[in-house]
């Protein structure tokens, strides 16, 4: 009876060790059953409402959604299977999850318009998350690859680019990095707080998605998260700019495009649509009762078309083949937890606000923030750059192990501090001359 058991259950962890080669078929298998319920479901209700256009929206939505979300699973999987870096594949796979995500939460809002702001609170923080993502693969293979505080610090000044070429330039090394790094994270924070304040203005009937009305919350809402998903691209922009000698081997023109395109141009895509919803005269037999509604449905509508695109696009542009190495094997459970892991979300939101906070009490810039004399942003320990291949010794923000007793090299540091820091040896070497002098006296 206790070899028996024994023989199955070592043919149970044989079968598990062997996950990357039963996983595809099964995934195929389970996607064409959900498909033999989902199209006659769609055909039956297309026919029943007599093809209304809300309905043939909905038809058009679901086909699209049908072929998309394979195109994006099938690449997610693939990276699973291949989990061989995990500090890069890990904000990929991030990444490669916005394309269904978007398409069925877009579908949803279709078919039930009432509820159109529920499902699109799902997909605008998801946004800010897919945003911080890219920020956290472009960092994890510049500090895996350079010490890039060094490299930068190396570099000429990087000035400012359109529009806010009148702000003073931020010092190369590692302040620039940091702060590149927390004008990414501040949308990350700002756009579910803004999320929350729209469903509650939602629930007390002061919202009125897509109301230019200054009445209502709608408008400034949405200013407020323009102004700060403008300055997050723009930190990744100037980033990229910065870097993008060090990032040619990943080829990022292609990759920062597939982000920028989805996350920026469906805003404003957005924003259009709701402007001429005002203008067009809304006809009731449509299905939609107000103009919110039909600028709403129609802008969830060309997403589920364009995620079709995009989940091709990110299908070249994030491919799993360059982690593809033979014989490699790793356990399917340790693959899984790690893309749904969030902790460095949590560790690095929660830095930033301390940060914010203590830029607020001492009324300066975060390229000025300072503790003891050297720059805070050298010295804090932040998960964002964390190497994983790191087993002991503190983990600093410029992605390389340093122990406390380590030298900062003046180029991360601001010019102030470092003529501050040339004053006080200055005055130290003064005090000692002084002193001599007395005793020989």
């Amino acid at each position: 009876m206790s070899t028996s058991t024994s023989d199955a259950a070592e043919g149970t962890r044989m079968i598990l060790r062997g996950w990357r080669y039963w996983i595809r078929p099964i995934v195929v298998l389970l996607y064409a059953a959900i498909l033999l319920v989902a199209l006659p479901l769609l055909v039956v209700d297309l026919v029943q409402d007599k093809a209304k256009p809300l309905t043939l929206a909905w038809f058009i939505a679901g086909i699209f959604v049908i072929v998309t979300i394979p195109i994006s699973l099938w690449t997610i999987l693939h990276h699973l299977i291949y989990f061989t870096q995990p500090e890069l594949q890990k904000p990929i796979m991030r990444i490669l999850w916005m394309v269904p995500i978007y398409a069925i939460d877009c579908w949803f809002a279709i078919k039930f318009p009432k509820l159109a702001i529920y499902f699109d609170t799902v997909r605008e923080c998801y946004e800010a998350y897919v945003i911080y993502s890219f920020m956290v693969y472009l960092l994890n293979y510049l500090t895996r690859e350079y010490e890039l505080a060094g490299t930068l610090g190396n570099k000429p000044q990087r000035k400012h680019i359109f529009p806010f070429c009148c702000l003073p330039p931020w010092p190369m090394g590692g302040i620039f990095i940091q702060t590149c790094k927390r004008g990414v994270l501040q949308y990350t924070l700002i756009r579910p707080v803004t999320t929350i304040i729209a469903l509650i203005c939602e629930l007390t009937n002061v919202y009125h998605e897509g109301d230019f009305s200054p009445r209502y919350a709608w408008l400034y809402i949405m200013i407020i998260n323009n102004m700060s998903q403008i300055w997050a691209m723009y930190c990744l922009v100037l980033f990229y700019m910065a870097t993008k000698e060090e990032l040619k081997p990943i080829s990022p023109v292609g990759k920062f495009v597939c982000v920028k395109m989805v996350v920026f141009a469906s805003f404003w895509q957005g924003v259009a649509i709701a402007i001429v919803a005002e203008v067009v005269p809304l006809n009731k037999k449509w299905g939609w009762d107000t103009p919110q509604e039909f600028a709403t449905g129609l802008q969830d509508l060309l997403i589920c078309f364009e995620m079709f695109i995009a989940a091709v696009a990110h299908h070249y542009t994030f491919s799993y083949q360059p982690f593809v190495i033979v014989g490699h094997n790793i356990p399917w459970y340790r693959s899984i937890r790690s893309m749904f892991d969030v902790s460095d979300v949590r560790n690095d939101v929660t830095d930033h606000v301390k940060q914010v906070g203590n830029s607020v009490r001492e009324a300066r810039p975060p390229w000025k923030w300072r503790s003891n004399g050297i720059s805070r942003e050298v010295n804090e320990k932040t998960s964002l750059l964390l190497s994983p291949s790191s087993s002991d010794g503190e983990a600093n923000v410029l992605g390389h192990q340093r122990s406390s007793n380590d030298f900062v090299s003046p180029e991360v540091l601001a010019p102030e501090e470092q003529n501050s820091d040339l004053k006080l040896k200055l005055e130290h070497c003064d005090l000692k001359v002084e002193k001599n002098s007395d005793s020989e006296n």
